[in-house]
């Protein structure tokens, strides 16, 4: 008999895990930041209670899922609005190698070693740290490289409606981040501009060559090692 009982158990919490996972959004799945891997084992654990002591009632587990479910959603929601929040909970990617070079303080920084790092260039085909123009550390742990012959390619502006804007001779823009963030939900990155020389006059020239007239009409803007203005509206939304 209680052996039929931890079956029913474990099918009940293996639904009931499956429907919290789904409602958390397919980000959880995608990914585990270091907030989505708390939340995860947090929520095996609590399931796991409840299937090995069969004389604890189920809701005694089902609660606290419930509950991590409510605040990772909440807090998901919270991100969505603030930025700042967003690199509380997820951190913020490390670039490890700029223009060939290591940088050594911030592998120290993420405790990231030389053995890691070549490890996952390996796994990119990347045999020569001198053809990386820029590698970035994901939040995931993921490493994101992007090669010299990439990053030195010249290109022209372009929107999300598929139009092009030939950049003017003798623009320079030079790139700490790729791809580099200008407008984000109708606020402007000013630090950002700063990094590539450029200011607000001349990103309101852009966007309004593509008919929109003010930053807060746009949800998303973002500018590549390539030069390329992607522009999102949010009357696209």
């Amino acid at each position: 008999m209680e052996a039929l009982t931890v079956i029913f158990r474990t099918m009940l919490i293996y639904f009931v895990v499956l429907l919290i996972m789904r409602l958390m959004g397919k980000r959880e799945i995608g990914k585990l930041s270091l907030f989505d891997l708390v939340i995860s084992i947090m929520i095996a654990e609590a399931a796991v209670f409840v299937i090995e002591d069969t004389k604890r009632p189920i809701w005694e587990g089902i609660l606290p899922m419930a509950t991590l479910l409510v605040i990772q959603v909440g807090t998901s929601f919270l991100a969505l609005k603030s930025r700042n929040l967003r690199f509380v909970l997820d951190g913020k990617p490390s670039m490890v190698i700029n223009n060939g070079q290591l940088m050594r303080n911030e592998m120290r920084k993420q405790r990231y070693s030389l053995d890691d790092l070549m490890a996952q260039l390996r796994e990119q085909n990347v045999d020569d740290i001198n053809d990386v123009q820029f590698a970035f550390l994901e939040t995931t742990g993921k490493l994101t490289v992007i090669l010299k012959d990439a990053a030195h390619s010249k290109g022209t502006a372009e929107s999300s409606r598929g139009e092009q804007v030939t950049l003017p001779e003798g623009q320079k823009i030079r790139y700490e981040s790729l791809p580099l963030p200008l407008i984000m939900d109708g606020k402007v990155q000013d630090e950002n501009l700063e990094k590539i020389e450029k200011n607000r006059f001349w990103l309101k020239s852009q966007i309004q060559s593509k008919g929109i007239s003010d930053f807060k009409e746009v949800f998303f803007c973002t500018i590549d090692h390539k030069g390329r203005l992607f522009v999102n509206s949010k009357q696209k939304q």
